[in-house]
């Protein structure tokens, strides 16, 4: 029963259909803070979780690949290469982003979506690309996010699937939008 519970875990994770079993992963020794969210097909790293460290109040997006080994090396050294992964507290890690052996992401640091973190990234920024690299600051990206919210359109909560938008919402979200960027609740 064991292995079938163990294989349908994994098939889940493929799918994007579950979240980490987070209370195993802890038993083996992640290190998890306070009000951490993590998505759905999140997949962290189970054969050596006791190297990942997650920060609280961080969030950990959709098909996030926390990676804490690395077998290239195992048919050639012997050896698989393992290593730590930090990440901080109010930390935001975007949709299929992927942290290698080693990474760290700063506190209040934000990885853009499908970015591959190989290294250290500082505390405060916002990093994007393959291999992530720092962009701007934390600062500089609210700035520059505040002002776009001001002349940009909003829309409200009602205006997503689980606050009910209709058709005739969604075209109107459409319309508005434009070739450009919109915001909502």
């Amino acid at each position: 029963m064991c292995c079938l519970r163990r294989a349908l875990y994994w098939i889940k994770l493929k799918l994007g259909l579950s979240t980490p079993d987070l209370a195993l992963l802890k038993r083996r020794g992640l290190r998890l803070g306070k009000d951490v969210t993590i998505m759905p097909g999140a997949v962290i790293d189970p054969s050596h979780c006791w190297l990942i460290e997650i920060g609280d109040r961080s969030g950990i997006a959709e098909s996030v690949i926390l990676l804490a080994h690395d077998a290239s090396t195992l048919r050639t050294l012997g050896y698989v290469k393992v290593g730590q992964i930090r990440i901080g507290s109010d930390v935001f890690i975007g949709i299929r982003s992927i942290l290698l052996p080693g990474s760290s992401v700063g506190d209040g640091s934000i990885i853009g979506a499908g970015s591959v973190v190989t290294g250290s990234i500082p505390p405060g920024v916002v990093a994007a690309g393959v291999p992530a690299r720092v962009i701007m600051t934390r600062e500089e990206y609210f700035a520059k996010e505040a002002a776009r919210l001001a002349e940009g359109p909003r829309f409200e909560a009602e205006y997503t699937i689980r606050g009910g938008i209709t058709d005739a919402m969604k075209k109107e979200m459409v319309e508005r939008i434009g070739e450009g960027i919109g915001y909502v609740r």
